[in-house]
């Protein structure tokens, strides 16, 4: 893969489902790759039929697939995964944009460290009329970086993975079982981070939408299912006092936007129990005591690149 003057193959899996104008927006990023190197894209259809009429040939071709693997975005990633067999696995998730430098840039990144299987860049947050660049300050991101946070700018669609690492007994695929697929892209950096540094290009290669586009904004059951699932699944969460008090403070914040009071004074005690300083259990107190409402905190969040 090192071998002055050599790229390697690419294959980029697309989750999508029934979001053709902002699909068509993604693939014409990756279309658009100055990339040197072969690119082939697998668009994968989770929960309806494929259209065929995006295939197509030439350097870049494109194929779609149903999801033949468990419904969701977990089960349409791992289908386009095993349908490959390019040197490295990229995702772009249907409703963001890459840069034209994407590929390119994090391809030289892993060839300046040959034992790196993985590869994340910072992204820009679109929300409303807002771009806001999200950066990590660190060209290699560790566990306990992953453990105390869970890094937004490392997202899904910046992702770029060596494909044997998904094989066998390596690290494995996308976790199906993450309820809702949710915190699958997190569990699969903690994984990842388990058996080495990422290598993180610090420049925003990826163009994140923000809002209600999102199939997960306002489901509260389930992004509380699979914050539990992740402190189950990595204990080294609830190990680190900061770490842990991040997620009580959303578990708290999730359970005031739903309505669970009980909930939510639990969870919040929790979180500052793990940290004080927890900035979530200020959030979730104001809103089981009227102040605010929690929706109201993420869209001003939101307007800044962040979120709960």
């Amino acid at each position: 893969m090192n071998t002055a003057g050599h790229w390697p193959s690419v294959g980029v899996v697309v989750p999508t489902r029934n979001r053709p104008e902002l699909l068509a927006r993604a693939v014409e990023g990756i279309v658009a790759q100055d990339y040197p190197g072969p690119v082939r894209t697998i668009v994968v259809f989770d929960q309806h039929d494929p259209d065929a009429t995006l295939c197509r040939g030439g350097d870049r071709p494109l194929d779609v697939l149903p999801n033949l693997r468990k419904p969701g975005l977990a089960g349409a990633r791992n289908t386009g995964i095993v349908a490959l067999d390019t040197d490295l696995v990229a995702f772009c998730d249907d409703d963001d944009a890459w840069t034209p430098t994407k590929l390119r840039r994090q391809v030289h990144a892993l060839q300046q460290r040959p034992q790196a299987e993985f590869c994340t860049a910072a992204i820009e947050v679109e929300f409303g009329d807002r771009l806001t660049p999200r950066l990590a300050g660190a060209s290699l991101v560790g566990l306990d970086d992953l453990v105390r946070s869970r890094m937004s700018m490392l997202h899904s669609s910046t992702f770029l993975v060596r494909r044997f690492v998904f094989a066998g007994d390596e690290m494995g695929l996308v976790a199906e079982d993450a309820p809702g697929s949710q915190n699958e892209d997190w569990d699969l950096l903690l994984r990842a981070a388990k058996r080495g540094e990422i290598v993180h290009v610090d420049e925003p290669l990826v163009r994140v939408l923000w809002g209600r586009t999102s199939m997960f904004a306002y489901e509260y059951a389930t992004k509380m299912a699979s914050l539990r699932w992740m402190m189950t699944r990595h204990p080294e969460i609830a190990g680190s006092g900061t770490g842990a008090g991040r997620v009580y403070g959303q578990l708290a914040c999730w359970s005031a936007a739903s309505g669970n009071r009980r909930d939510a004074w639990l969870w919040t005690k929790a979180a500052m129990r793990s940290n004080w300083r927890e900035p979530r259990a200020a959030i979730a107190l104001a809103a089981v005591t009227g102040m605010v409402k929690v929706e109201s905190v993420l869209g001003a969040l939101h307007r800044r690149g962040h979120g709960i």
